[in-house]
């Protein structure tokens, strides 16, 4: 089966003013001498194109880290792909704004820790907040798509209500209300941050009154923890299938994570070119069809729809990247999945939040 990919994940650097609690980014992150220089950026965009990719997302870190973004998101809109900026805001002004959007960058994706300064300050581990409340205004005042994206868990759910008022008022057309997934840093702080129950099952009738209040003025997307689900999501919607991502160093992974699986080698672009890492490195082909897929997953009805879930979770949680995800219900080790939510769930068995583990920073 011939797979196409339609969007490329660029990490151009590893470098962030923010040091998130949840952050997803890889304990060992690329430093900045490992970057890619502008001109290695603008081959890959090209052979993106090429590739038949259809969008760009610049993310990190922070890509406002570098000071030649304006001449990425040049070279990735000159190369056909649609160019979506990920950023926290820290770093950008009006005339940085114009410039990237007359260099052709098509939406800005905004993140927010929380709506009070006090705990986004706190889970951002840097005092960011006001800062992104005067650059969504300058989004707001300028003919960009836009999208808030705020990332939720046990210690700000309670406020999700203003979260939404807050996008409501932004001038944004897309809300993307996302459950912390547990990778990287998240992983490390967990149990802190892992809503109850009852703040999931809270939170999905007051995503469901928003979507419908607000139908045809703001969309809402709503990510689920894993960890509530009865089936796995389609990470990624399929590991190689849709998608890839290239860390600050140029190397080419099929999603955010799986450098942390042992036993792959993923090659560097563009010393390699992406047709031949897509189309035929190990790497992506590892986990691509369902020969690899053990049962209950080979013979179940949901493989072709969820793939057997997420490979770099299976890693984590069971330590064998080639294990059904144990967030599946069917899975014969979901019950690691069970005794997690045990003690987030039972009163006092979480911990509170203090002692974070802060996302550290290359350099």
């Amino acid at each position: 089966m011939k797979y196409q990919p339609r969007a490329l994940i660029a990490e151009v650097t590893h470098r962030c003013p923010l040091h998130c609690v949840y952050c997803s980014n890889p304990l060992e992150m690329r430093h900045r001498s490992e970057e890619l220089s502008t001109e290695e950026w603008s081959l890959v965009f090209r052979q993106a194109g090429d590739l038949g990719l259809l969008q760009l997302h610049l993310t990190g870190g922070d890509p406002l880290a570098r000071a030649d973004l304006t001449e990425l998101v040049r070279a990735g809109r000159s190369s056909g792909l649609y160019v979506n900026l990920i950023t926290s805001g820290v770093g950008l002004d009006g005339a940085r704004l114009d410039a990237l959007i007359d260099a052709g960058l098509d939406h800005v994706q905004l993140s927010f820790q929380d709506m009070e300064e006090g705990p986004a300050n706190e889970f951002a581990g840097a005092r960011s907040h006001a800062l992104k409340l005067r650059v969504a205004e300058m989004i707001r005042e300028r003919r960009t798509a836009f999208t808030v994206n705020i990332v939720v868990h046990r210690r700000n759910l309670e406020r999700l209500v203003e979260m939404i008022a807050f996008a409501e008022r932004s001038g944004a057309q897309r809300l993307e209300i996302a459950n912390v997934q547990y990778y990287g840093w998240a992983f490390r702080n967990r149990e802190a941050l892992l809503p109850t129950r009852e703040q999931i099952a809270r939170s999905i009738e007051i995503v469901e009154e928003a979507r419908k209040r607000l139908k045809g003025r703001l969309r809402i997307d709503f990510v689920l923890p894993d960890y509530y689900a009865k089936y796995p999501k389609p990470c990624m919607n399929g590991w190689g299938h849709q998608q890839m991502l290239i860390d600050p160093a140029g190397r080419v992974l099929p999603c955010h994570a799986a450098s942390i699986i042992p036993g792959l080698e993923f090659f560097r672009a563009p010393a390699h070119s992406l047709r031949w890492i897509w189309e035929d490195s190990p790497a992506f082909n590892r986990f691509r069809d369902e020969s690899w897929m053990p049962e209950p997953c080979r013979t179940c009805e949901r493989r072709s729809r969820d793939f057997g879930g997420c490979r770099c979770q299976a890693l984590l949680l069971t330590g064998d990247a080639a294990a059904t995800d144990p967030v599946c219900m069917l899975a014969p080790t979901h019950t690691v999945i069970e005794e997690t939510l045990v003690r987030v769930n039972t009163k006092g068995g979480a911990s509170p939040g203090q002692g974070w583990i802060y996302r550290i920073d290359p350099r």
